[in-house]
């Protein structure tokens, strides 16, 4: 290397040298740490500057709260809530000591020792807020005393380090029991309950200084998510997680040394009482505003920031339909029901929902006899079967999959299908036959008869045909609730769980051409600070129109000329279904108009709610069928809905047929196929309603000439359609006969 070089290789490490001295003169310890302090004290400053400038507030408007108004949807009046809090103070001293620390072991373990915050948790929910998450927990009793008492529960930065200053100030300015006693006094425990004394009363029915610690614990619990957790609507997941923390506040006591683990082993979940409804909601009051509060927890307004009040609730619900259908309820049915004398009527629950199928508002809604003697809504409520009211999505199902015939018939309304009762399924990896109602056989039977005479064998057949998976999926797309709902044969009787809010999405969505229709009850929430907007529902094409149009079709016939006769009118063109399930412990009737899509059905309750049974002997009528009251009480709404005179008529579009084989030449047809007559086929064991267990595996050999759906059109006038329903069987069960399939 000549000296030229070594000089340029010099310079060079010179400037690299140069360079890293420079940037670790800018870097160094001692500048970093300076850095750091500063950025902190200027985060000291700014935080003393704050806790200068915030002083503690006085009491929120909580303490002088306005009413909510519930309003129809011509914006009258249906109801206010929230007049005064439902609150009433008591002293800490009141409140047993065990269950104090239930409170302080649920929320703040560190509650005696802390300093009213945590800076953690805060530092969490002020990052969450930005971050668009919302509300999150975190905070201590102090924290959740200030935000009850002084500030509101808007999830903002600003509210946020408002709660943490005055936080701050309130543990300086109050003792720890001042500070418990406010927070369990002023926090919204659900049940319209603001307080302790009020929590113990809506919950337990005795006074705050009567709690023991069980039942401490579970209030204690129920804080975190008030209306999740309320024992009494709670969903299974709401119940497992209020016992979760049930259990995990009651193991925070005995790690706290306020309860010892023998006594802790003692201890059972305390139940809660039934609610009692709020006064004021008699009638249907109250269940439209359990509906609309239903909702709004839906779209972000919880239980707490209702009753902060001041808000205006308008519903969907038209007045006069509201009406209209109260009174159909009353004429058809109350007017004939003994309550008092007659032990079946005393067990009769009716509920309904109608709906605008072109936009998913819920019109009208009958929960019950009234809010204040029966609290469970009839119109909401999913723990009854549906029964054959499922049987024309069965069919949807076939259009939309076109599916075929175990012979290769493409299904439609004029495919003909074996009639013959408790015929064997044919396909299937789970035995199943039901028996038709009244064992009557029909032999060979189009489509569209089978559905106006709801014959179970034929629609066993076909959820085989189809697959039970692809009814299911075609079902939950229409809006059936995935409960209860096994993919078996027997699922074509209707045995999962819906409401009749549930059913009457099913069906505006066939009246709506197949595209999707949610009901929905809330149409707008006001207040002076908020305004909510319902969220649109999404308006996909659940199934072709093709397909719903089809069905539409079939359940014309129904009207015109099978099990729903009691709703065929000249005033609107109608298509519906009838319904009876099990046993006769629900009877159902779905129908619908080009303009209103309506589910009614009875439910039997027995033992106050804990128990189904049978509405047999309704009003002394024998078995009360969908064919019979829910039918007329359809029928009587529907006229005065649409105002008594002729309605639209559907426009029903590429209705499927369906493919009819030709007959088979008189060598191919077996020789003991049942002819079809005018009189049912008599049956070895007749009887005068469905059978309840109708064996899935006969106990002889099904004869060989009861074949797959049967290619051969019937040769005489089919038999005609009885006027009555429907169903009533049971599930299939692998093994022999047995109860439904629940």
């Amino acid at each position: 290397m000549g000296r030229a070089d070594a000089r340029r290789a010099q310079a060079q490490e010179s400037r690299r040298a140069a360079k890293s001295g420079g940037i670790r003169r800018l870097f160094t310890w001692k500048k970093l740490l300076g850095t750091f302090f500063g950025i902190v004290l200027l985060g000291m400053g700014a935080f003393g500057a704050l806790y200068l400038y915030v002083d503690v507030p006085a009491a929120n408007a909580m303490a002088e709260r306005q009413s909510n108004v519930y309003k129809y949807s011509d914006g009258t009046v249906l109801a206010r809530t929230g007049k005064g809090v439902n609150r009433q103070i008591v002293d800490l001293d009141e409140v047993p000591k065990k269950v104090q620390h239930a409170f302080v072991a649920a929320e703040n373990k560190t509650f005696y020792k802390d300093q009213g915050v945590d800076l953690k948790g805060t530092t969490r929910g002020v990052l969450n807020t930005l971050s668009g998450k919302g509300k999150q927990g975190g905070s201590t009793i102090t924290q959740q005393y200030v935000k009850n008492y002084y500030l509101t529960q808007a999830p903002t930065v600003s509210r946020k380090l408002q709660e943490l200053v005055i936080s701050l100030k309130i543990d300086q300015q109050m003792s720890k029991d001042e500070i418990l006693a406010g927070y369990i006094n002023t926090a919204y425990y659900g049940r319209g309950a603001s307080g302790i004394q009020a929590a113990a009363q809506a919950y337990y029915g005795i006074d705050a200084k009567d709690l023991n610690v069980s039942q401490g614990a579970y209030l204690a619990s129920v804080l975190q998510a008030p209306s999740q957790y309320d024992w009494n609507s709670a969903t299974d997941t709401g119940k497992r997680l209020v016992k979760e923390r049930w259990a995990y506040t009651l193991r925070n006591m005995v790690e706290m040394d306020w309860l010892t683990e023998s006594e802790k082993a003692k201890l059972k979940f305390a139940y809660p009482q039934k609610p009692k409804p709020a006064a004021g909601m008699e009638g249907q009051t109250g269940y439209l505003v359990e509906a609309a509060n239903k909702e709004l927890e839906k779209q972000g307004v919880s239980a707490a920031d209702r009753e902060a009040g001041g808000w205006t609730f308008t519903l969907t619900v038209d007045k006069k339909r509201q009406q209209a259908l109260e009174k159909a309820v009353d004429d058809q049915l109350e007017s004939k029901l003994d309550r008092k004398g007659n032990k079946v009527d005393a067990t009769v629950q009716a509920g309904a929902t109608s709906v605008d199928p072109k936009t998913g508002k819920v019109v009208a809604l009958y929960g019950g006899e009234d809010y204040i003697k029966h609290y469970i809504s009839n119109a909401t409520r999913q723990d009854y079967q549906p029964a054959s009211t499922f049987k024309p999505l069965v069919l949807a199902s076939a259009l939309e999959n076109e599916s075929e015939t175990q012979d290769g018939s493409l299904i439609g309304l004029n495919t003909v299908y074996d009639g013959t009762s408790k015929r064997p399924v044919v396909g299937s990896d789970t035995p199943f036959a039901p028996q038709n109602q009244d064992d009557r056989s029909y032999g060979p039977i189009s489509v569209q008869k089978a559905m106006n005479s709801s014959v179970n064998s034929v629609f066993a057949q076909m959820i085989v045909d189809v697959t039970p998976a692809k009814a299911k999926e075609t079902a939950l797309a229409l809006g059936v609730p995935d409960k209860n709902f096994p993919e078996r044969p027997a699922v074509t009787l209707g045995t999962m769980n819906a409401s009749t809010w549930d059913m009457a999405g099913v069906y505006a969505t066939l009246d709506n051409h197949g595209q999707k229709v949610t009901p929905h009850i809330l149409q707008s929430a006001e207040h002076r600070d908020r305004t909510v907007n319902p969220e649109k529902p999404k308006r996909e094409q659940a199934i072709s129109r093709a397909s719903a149009d089809t069905v539409t079709k079939a359940l014309t016939g129904v009207v015109d000329a099978g099990s729903g006769g009691a709703a065929n009118s000249p005033a609107y063109d109608a298509a519906a279904k009838t319904g009876t399930s099990e046993d006769n412990k629900s009877a159902w009737f779905a129908g619908y108009t080009p303009e209103l899509t309506t589910v009614v059905a009875l439910f039997g309750e027995g033992d106050g709610g804990r128990k189904q049974v049978s509405l047999t002997g309704t009003a002394n009528s024998g078995r009360a069928s969908g064919s019979g009251f829910p039918a007329r009480i359809w029928a009587d709404y529907t006229l005065g809905a649409l105002g008594g005179g002729p309605g639209k008529t559907f426009d029903l579009q590429d209705v499927e047929r369906g493919e009819v084989p030709a007959p088979p030449t008189p060598s191919d047809t077996p020789s003991e196929e049942p002819s079809e007559s005018e009189e049912p086929t008599p049956s070895d064991t007749p009887s005068q309603t469905p059978s309840e267990t109708p064996s899935e595996t006969p106990t002889t050999p099904a004869p060989p000439t009861i074949s797959p759906p049967a290619t051969t059109p019937p040769t005489s006038p089919e038999i005609p359609p009885l006027p009555g329903d429907d169903d009533g069987q049971p599930g299939e069960r692998p093994g022999g006969n047995g109860a439904a399939q629940q």
